[in-house]
């Protein structure tokens, strides 16, 4: 009997399969995940489960009984192989083969690998699923030195717990500064900071060239110079499971390509989450993004759609990041603005940057400041002066008349 599929047991599926629901659909719901979990939460991942403050089962989207509740089909531990758009099926690493009368891709990605000498040696780890961090835990209290590779969020995060944890902690990023590809000079100076003032070795424009042990990873070399290591944790992105749409051959490009209501070029199939490149009518233009909102909106607008809705996905895309007692909530992309304004004091660790160009707010950072943040994200895409936006004696929300 056919119904639908979801392939992928992340946020994004999980949210759909939630939302089929909620809107009614009484069919057959069949979700294939690779992992043995059913659907959770990854961000804690690299911060309150990394460093124990988290249980496992408090990382679950849903209780475990809401899915045989809601009469949602679990194939756990099951790759999904190919999709056979034609005659609508798709079939998994076991044999068997299920129909779909609509397939939702929500694959998610994997971590970028760094193929250079020694990067088979025990002791290098990714971090991306509850297993890489089981195993990252339980050798992290066996290590003494380690080196992360890579100065992006992920990074840093893990860097924040392993140095509560007493390790000697190294950071290499091979761009000139932390976080460069995702913020500006002032953010990337203030975690440098944050990070080197806790103890945290952090080296710029340094890549790791090779790997240096016996069995187990004893150092990272980076050029002439090197760097004792017995754990590494690799963190330098995340590519795009794309292969599943490749054989249902769906239009790919730097993901799997949906229109406003997350379609592939397939009218039968849809996608949603890390996988799936999407338009953007807010920023005008095209993006694939790694972003939990992003996911769980996109599960949503792509179930409805799937039983025949005519529902548009256009959001502002948001972040957050949590390192030592610090959260940091973002809006927008930085990169796309002309200059900077700093609401606040920087070195009370309190304080939002906005980002103009043409005097229209473009995105904002907020460090320590969850009110502000709600009224930032609203002041995205408005002509707002810069002296107003400085000015902590105004309040923000007089701002977005």
């Amino acid at each position: 009997m056919s119904g639908m599929v979801i392939i992928g047991c992340g946020q994004a599926g999980g949210q759909a399969a939630a939302s089929l629901r909620q809107e009614k659909y009484g069919g057959p719901i069949t979700m294939v995940g690779a992992e043995q979990y059913i659907p959770y939460q990854r961000p804690p991942l690299s911060k309150q489960y990394l460093s124990g403050e988290q249980e496992k089962g408090k990382l679950n989207l849903r209780q475990e009984s809401f899915y045989s509740d809601k009469d949602i089909n679990l194939v756990l531990e099951t790759e999904a192989l190919s999709v056979d758009s034609q005659a609508k099926e798709v079939t998994l690493a076991t044999g068997e083969i299920l129909p779909y009368d609509k397939l939702l891709i929500a694959t998610g990605g994997r971590p970028r690998k760094l193929e250079i000498d020694g990067s088979s040696l025990s002791g290098i780890h990714y971090l991306r699923t509850i297993s890489d961090v089981d195993l990252i835990r339980k050798q992290m209290n066996e290590s003494q030195h380690l080196v992360i590779v890579g100065g992006g969020y992920i990074g840093l995060e893990v860097a924040s717990v392993a140095v509560k944890k007493g390790l000697a902690v190294s950071v290499l990023e091979m761009e000139d500064r932390v976080l460069e590809r995702v913020t500006t000079e002032e953010m990337s100076a203030f975690y440098d900071k944050l990070h080197s003032d806790q103890g945290v070795q952090i080296l710029t424009s340094t890549r790791a060239t090779a790997f240096k042990g016996e069995e187990r990873v004893e150092a990272v070399v980076c050029g002439s110079q090197s760097i004792k290591a017995d754990l590494v944790i690799v963190g330098i992105g995340i590519l795009p499971n794309i292969e599943i749409a490749e054989s249902a051959n769906l239009a790919v490009d730097n993901g799997i390509v949906v229109d406003e209501r997350c379609m592939t070029s397939n009218e039968h199939i849809f996608a949603a989450g890390d996988c799936m490149n999407h338009p953007n009518p807010l920023l005008g233009r095209r993006l694939r993004l790694e972003s939990v909102p992003n996911a769980m909106e996109q599960g949503r607008v792509a179930a409805s759609n799937m039983l025949g809705g005519d529902k548009i996905y256009a959001a502002m895309p948001w972040f957050w990041s949590d390192q030592y007692d610090h959260k940091l909530q973002m809006v927008g992309f930085s990169k796309e603005s002309e200059h900077s304004v700093i609401r606040g004091d920087i070195e009370s660790k309190c304080f939002t940057v906005f980002y103009l160009k043409d005097e229209v707010v473009v995105a904002a950072d907020a460090v320590n400041n969850p009110k502000e943040f709600m009224a930032s994200k609203q002041l995205v895409g408005k002509k707002v002066s810069a002296q107003s936006l400085a000015d902590t004696n105004t309040e923000l929300k007089t701002l977005l008349s």
